[in-house]
C-alpha cells in the first residue's frame, strides 16, 4: 500500500547534487520545477507538472544561506499545497537553527521552535531530517518527524579504515564536549570500543568560542576519533584535538554528519592536529572549502530508503535495528 497517487521528488536549490543522488537511488526522475527571482530579490517557483493527489517530497537542506533556503522551502510547500498535492513532505538533510533550541540567557528567542512552527503552518505534513543538534527538537513539531542518523555510515568507514587498530583495542571515541556524550557512547558501541570526554568551558560572551579544560578517559598513545553532529567554525573540534595531543594521544581523526564549515573553519582544520575529517553530504562543500584532510560519504541512500518506506507506509525505525 502506498500514499497518494504517486511519488514525486522536487529539489530546492540548496543542494541539487544531493537531490540527484536520492533520485538515482530511487530510480525516479526529479520532477520539473522552475526556480526564479523577481527583480526586487523575492523568490518564486513554478511547478511544470501536475502534483494533484501525489505524495510529494521536497528536498532542501536549510544550510547557508539559511534564511533564503527556509523561505524557498516554504514557498515550494505552498505551491504544492495549492496545486492539490495529497501529502507534502519536507526532506531537510541539515536542519538550520537547530542550535537555537533553548534560552541560553534571558531575553533570547527559541528559533528552532519558530522554524518548526513556520514549517508546520506552511502546509508541510511530515519532516525527514538527520542528526538534529538536540533530539528534543522533534517535539517542537506538531507533525511527524523522522530523525535519521549518519552515525552508522561514519562508523562503517572507521571500522574498515582503522580495522587493525580497533581489533587491538587501541582506539578511543572522544566526545568534544559533555553535551555529546550520548552520541559518542553510541558511536563507541558501534565500534566496540570505549570513550573519553573533553571537559570544556564555553564563553557565552563570544559566540563559537570555547576552551578545553580537561579530558576524562584513557587517551594516552591511543588513536582518537572525535565525534560530533556538526562542525561549524571548527573551534570546538580543533581545540579538543589540541587538548588530546597535548595529553599524549596518538593519531587524531574526527567525523560529523554536517559540514557547516563557516568563518575560519578551514584555516583551523588545516592547521589542526586532525589527520582526517569525515563528513556526510547533507551540506554541500564548495570548492574553496575542500581540503586533503576532508572526505565526504554519501548519506543519500539512507534518505532514499526512508522516502521509499514513508511512501509505502512501512516502518522507518526498522532501518536502525
Amino acid at each position: 500500500m502506498s500514499r497518494g497517487n504517486g511519488l514525486k521528488i522536487f529539489s530546492g536549490t540548496a543542494h541539487p547534487e544531493f537531490s540527484k543522488r536520492i533520485s538515482e537511488e530511487l530510480d525516479i526522475p526529479l520532477s520539473d520545477i522552475k526556480h526564479y527571482r523577481f527583480s526586487d530579490g523575492e523568490i518564486g517557483v513554478s511547478l511544470n507538472e501536475s502534483v494533484r493527489g501525489s505524495d510529494v517530497f521536497i528536498i532542501q537542506s536549510t544550510c547557508y544561506p539559511t534564511n533564503e533556503n527556509i523561505m524557498q522551502l516554504l514557498i515550494m510547500a505552498d505551491a504544492m499545497r495549492r496545486a492539490s498535492a495529497h501529502y507534502v513532505n519536507a526532506v531537510i538533510p541539515y536542519f538550520g537553527y537547530a542550535r537555537q533550541d533553548r534560552k541560553a540567557k534571558p531575553r533570547e528567542p527559541i528559533t528552532a521552535k519558530l522554524v518548526a512552527n513556520l514549517l508546520t503552518h506552511g502546509g508541510i505534513d511530515r519532516v525527514v531530517t538527520a542528526d538534529l543538534h538536540a533530539g528534543q527538537i522533534q517535539g517542537f513539531f506538531d507533525i511527524p518527524v523522522d530523525h535519521l542518523t549518519g552515525m552508522k555510515l561514519l562508523a562503517a568507514y572507521f571500522k574498515e579504515f582503522l580495522h587493525d587498530e580497533l581489533k587491538s583495542g587501541n582506539v578511543v571515541v572522544v566526545s568534544p564536549d559533555a553535551g555529546g556524550v550520548a552520541r559518542a557512547r553510541k558511536f563507541a558501541v558501534m565500534l566496540d570500543t570505549d570513550i573519553a570526554i573533553v571537559d570544556k568551558r564555553r564563553s557565552y560572551d563570544v559566540a563559537n568560542k570555547s576552551e578545553v579544560m580537561d579530558i576524562v578517559g584513557n587517551i594516552k598513545d591511543r588513536t582518537a576519533i572525535l565525534v560530533d553532529d556538526l562542525i561549524d567554525t571548527a573551534g570546538t573540534i580543533c581545540h579538543a584535538a589540541k587538548g588530546l595531543k597535548e595529553r599524549g594521544s596518538g593519531k587524531i581523526y574526527a567525523c560529523a554528519t554536517h559540514a557547516v564549515l563557516s568563518g575560519v573553519a578551514m584555516e583551523r582544520i588545516n592547521k589542526s592536529e586532525i589527520e582526517k575529517l569525515i563528513f556526510s553530504d547533507t551540506v554541500p562543500i564548495p570548492s574553496e572549502k575542500k581540503s586533503d584532510k576532508i572526505s565526504v560519504l554519501s548519506i543519500a541512500p539512507l534518505f532514499a530508503e526512508s522516502i521509499r518506506r514513508i511512501h509505502n507506509e512501512e516502518s522507518i525505525s526498522n532501518m536502525f535495528e
